[in-house]
């Protein structure tokens, strides 16, 4: 019972006889490495001799190689310093470009209107002038050279024909003795022909309010022609009061407002899209109860040759006839005066439909 916990020697794992080494090959290779051992240099013979007997070939390639890469990185030149970015200021840099903006040429500002007036007349004075300075003679031709430098003066037409007609009469009736006489009869009839209608917008007595309807086409500058008129009117101590008929055009009320507060005057205005008519109306019974002089009433620009914008001028005479029936007193077409021959045309429409 006991002898199957006791470890026999026999039990041990014995060595197949096929895979046992012979004795002769044991031997063999422990000769070899005896000899192995032997030719191992000891500790002491590495300290002694030259330093090429002293370190292997691979280990002197490495430390060359080792100090070929310190001297690389040596030589390697240092890094300048990266100079500081500047702070942005939003607010200098802003008012550096309005002063660059401020520094640049400015174009000459347009002509004014009496600088154009002025180049219209020269043209009209240039052209006749040169045509009386070779003191020509008392002729047809001269007749005809004169209707021609109207014509191309923009004098008309008509006006030119009718003013050389009436210069040609007289000088058949010999009342003219040389070329310069007949130069002056024809200042003298065109500023006759313009006189006519020079008449000054005097505000009478009565009634009260005189009332004042600004119409034309667009752009033509009826607002601002409003704005100078309320200013002329209270300078010569009448009251005034402006109406904001325009209620078409976009900012319309608002600059007419704004016209009413440099001549300090009152405003009467609605909202915008409002119908011009029942604006024009209230400012009318708005003038009656605070009894003022004149009042002024602006309307919409619209184009001649469109009917149902002139019909609608009509409606407001209509509408103000209700409350005064002579009002409006005076309509008043405000026309461009680089128009040229198209303002007749104007004119004409405006009268037929409001009566200027």
């Amino acid at each position: 019972m006991f002898k199957w916990f006791r470890k026999d020697k026999t039990d041990a794992p014995v060595r197949p006889p096929e895979l046992a080494t012979p004795p002769e090959e044991s031997l063999a290779a422990a000769s070899e490495a005896i000899a192995a051992d032997a030719a191992v240099p000891e500790v002491g013979a590495l300290t002694s001799g030259s330093d090429s007997e002293r370190v292997p070939e691979s280990t002197s390639a490495w430390v060359d190689s080792a100090a070929t890469t310190a001297s690389t990185f040596e030589r390697e030149p240092e890094l300048e310093p990266q100079p500081q970015q500047e702070f942005f200021d939003p607010a200098l840099a802003f008012s550096s470009a309005i002063d660059a903006i401020a520094a640049e040429p400015r174009p000459a500002p347009p002509p004014r209107l009496s600088e154009r007036l002025a180049a219209s007349a020269r043209a009209l004075t240039g052209s006749v002038g040169t045509l009386f300075k070779r003191n020509p003679k008392l002729d047809e031709d001269l007749l005809e050279e004169l209707e021609t430098a109207l014509i191309q003066a923009d004098i008309g037409v008509v006006a030119s024909t009718e003013l050389v007609e009436g210069l040609r009469v007289r000088m058949r009736k010999r009342e003219f003795a040389d070329a310069h006489e007949l130069l002056a009869a024809l200042r003298k009839s065109l500023h006759g022909l313009i006189a006519n209608y020079a008449l000054p917008l005097q505000i009478p007595s009565t009634p009260r309010p005189f009332v004042i309807l600004t119409v034309g086409v667009n752009g033509a500058g009826k607002t601002t022609t409003i704005g100078k008129l309320a200013m002329r009117y209270k300078l010569a101590g009448h009251s005034v009061m402006l109406a904001a008929g325009d209620t078409f055009r976009a900012a319309a009320v608002e600059q007419l407002k704004t016209w009413g507060e440099r001549n300090q005057v009152p405003v009467v205005a609605q909202g915008s899209g409002a119908d011009s008519a029942s604006v024009i109306f209230d400012a009318l019974q708005a003038a009656k109860s605070r009894n003022i002089d004149v009042l002024i009433a602006d309307t919409a620009g619209r184009l001649h040759t469109q009917g149902h914008l002139m019909q609608e001028l009509a409606k407001v005479k209509r509408v103000l006839g209700k409350i005064d029936p002579g009002a409006p007193h005076e309509t008043l077409l405000v026309i461009d005066g680089g128009t040229g021959q198209n303002a007749l045309n104007q004119a004409k429409q405006f009268n037929q439909a409001v009566g200027v």
